[in-house]
């Protein structure tokens, strides 16, 4: 593992050296950003990154996610590809992006959309360097239209935010929040796996 602490403004230039430098040893670089803490790591072209978010919204932890897809094919990405591994041994699968949202239609409140929001926003803006083709920017106008209900403003905070299942063609990147069911509870350590058309990303474990 490669861990870097740097501004975010020198990010963009590091990351880009950096991932060229270990591609091919397919090897994890950790590095910290507006006081999150990412690993990326790149095979065969395709880049994922993540950081977690702080705290929890209603019985979901979040990760704030990106896929750049740097290959020669297409290749897909949805929530359900990620799987944690926690240090007590509970395996927990990213939450389909409907299901959250017909979740927080059913619960959602104020507090659920300035968390979500906050907290996503902070994390994006905070690295300059993501710019998504099929991201969070390009999906929040028509996500966050005026609607006069709390619980449907939250499940459109959610719809927006969520990474939603894509097809990346060569040259083209998503970002998104992945919801995992920890009953309230946030991820804590453990170990980040991600399955996808160019094999298994192993990230590593998270102590704390």
């Amino acid at each position: 593992m490669i861990v870097v602490e740097m501004p975010p403004r020198a990010i963009p230039a590091f990351l880009l050296c950096a991932l060229g430098a270990v591609c091919a040893a397919a090897q994890v670089i950790e590095f910290e950003s507006n006081g999150l803490r990412y690993q990326t790591l790149t095979k065969a072209g395709v880049t994922v990154m993540f950081a977690q978010l702080p705290g929890v919204v209603r019985e979901y932890a979040i990760l704030q996610v990106q896929v750049s897809n740097g290959g020669t094919s297409a290749c897909v990405v949805k929530p359900e590809d990620f799987q944690y591994q926690r240090a007590d041994g509970q395996v927990v699968r990213g939450t389909p992006a409907v299901q959250v949202v017909n979740r927080l239609i059913e619960r959602g409140s104020r507090n659920d959309v300035v968390r979500l929001v906050s907290a996503y926003e902070a994390a994006l803006y905070g690295m300059s360097r993501i710019l998504s083709t099929n991201g969070y920017e390009q999906r929040r106008q028509a996500a966050l239209a005026e609607v006069s209900s709390t619980k449907l403003k939250a499940a459109a905070a959610a719809s927006a935010i969520a990474l939603v299942p894509a097809k990346l063609a060569p040259g083209q990147s998503t970002d998104g929040a992945v919801f995992f069911a920890t009953a309230g509870k946030p991820l804590g350590p453990g170990r980040l796996t991600v399955t996808t058309p160019v094999g298994l990303f192993e990230f590593d474990p998270i102590s704390d």
